[in-house]
């Protein structure tokens, strides 16, 4: 009987040895591979701590699509603390002076203005600004390109509710906009054999599963992370470094009004702070990164947080967002009476 006993607790006890030495794998290969994120983690951190002398890697002007308000401006003035040159591509030519005569009065670099209106882009209109873009960075020393030229709006709303124009320039800004110029500071790159490309894209299509009712912003976001990823790989042996920075929120007049932003207030930076992480970045990680620390500790809040729980979050938020510009809408639209005394007015004049 007591061999039986034996015999029994042996069959009971290897299974139970098995599952241990089973689970013990599972947690000792787990907690190498999150010691091993970090190390990596820590080796990234302190290589960043040096001084990333860009000029000396990479050259001695940077391009700059949009720098007249918000991450764009932000980033060209720290970019031109760093002693690189500017050429400033925008819209507007009265904000391209303003922005090139601050950053000459504040640092001893050089700039040069295009006025290009990237909504026209892929259009008639759009070939001889592009031209002129091509021209400018012919035989100039440009290492950095920064493509943060971008379009939020239409936002807050369905996809059947916005004009097709509306969609079409955003689409036009975003991805052939970052496409073309892209291409165009390639070439001098390749033959220089070195060179960084920054294009900004955002958390809204890497760190959640949905942005709805911002459907497109978010699509073409996804766009310039994978262009990002793949010209990464294809140009790492010219010595290009190619990467799509993706913040979360960062305080510019494009997130001034989203609900999510407030709420999420503690994790938005300022434009300048965002700035000097942004450029501390530039050459480090991998293809796609988001360099603010608040956004970090963001993105692994979003990453621990069930997808079904972040859809409904957003949605929520997003549908707060439609029904407020929907109120302010209503409120500038002239009342009927008013419309008709003005037209009665008028019929007066006449």
């Amino acid at each position: 009987m007591a061999s039986r006993v034996f015999l029994i607790q042996q069959e009971t006890a290897a299974p139970a040895a098995l599952w241990f030495l089973l689970l013990a794998f599972l947690g000792a290969a787990y907690v190498a591979s999150l010691t091993l994120r970090l190390l990596a983690y820590l080796e990234l951190y302190l290589r960043r701590r040096w001084p990333n002398n860009l000029r000396h890697r990479y050259g001695l002007w940077a391009v700059v699509t949009g720098p007249t308000s918000g991450i764009g401006r932000a980033m060209a003035l720290e970019l031109a603390r760093r002693g690189l040159s500017l050429v400033l591509v925008d819209l507007n030519a009265a904000n391209l002076r303003e922005i090139a005569g601050t950053i000459r009065s504040r640092h001893a670099v050089d700039t040069k203005t295009v006025v290009f209106d990237l909504s026209l882009i892929s259009t008639p209109h759009g070939d001889e600004p592009l031209r002129r873009l091509r021209e400018a960075v012919e035989g100039v020393d440009v290492g950095v390109v920064v493509n943060n030229a971008g379009v939020g709006r239409p936002g807050a709303v369905y996809l059947h509710e916005a004009d097709v124009e509306a969609w079409v320039r955003m689409m036009r800004v975003n991805l052939r906009a970052v496409t073309e110029v892209t291409a165009a500071v390639l070439p001098g790159m390749v033959a220089r054999g070195r060179g960084a490309v920054v294009n900004i894209g955002s958390a809204s299509s890497e760190a959640i599963p949905s942005f709805p009712l911002c459907t497109m912003y978010a699509a073409t976001k996804r766009y310039i992370a994978q262009f990002s990823r793949s010209l990464h790989v294809e140009y790492a042996s010219e010595g290009i470094h190619v990467q799509c920075q993706a913040p979360f929120f960062v305080a510019t007049r494009m997130v001034a009004g989203l609900v999510e932003a407030r709420r999420l207030s503690p994790f938005t930076v300022t434009p300048e702070a965002y700035a000097r992480a942004a450029v501390g970045w530039i050459g480090h990680d991998g293809a796609v990164c988001t360099p603010s620390v608040r956004h970090q500790l963001l993105w692994c809040i979003a990453a621990a947080v069930p997808d079904s729980v972040l859809d409904w979050f957003l949605l929520r938020n997003h549908l707060e967002q439609r029904a407020l510009l929907q109120r302010i809408r209503a409120s500038r639209a002239p009342s009927p009476s008013s419309s008709q005394h003005e037209l009665h007015s008028r019929g007066k004049l006449s």
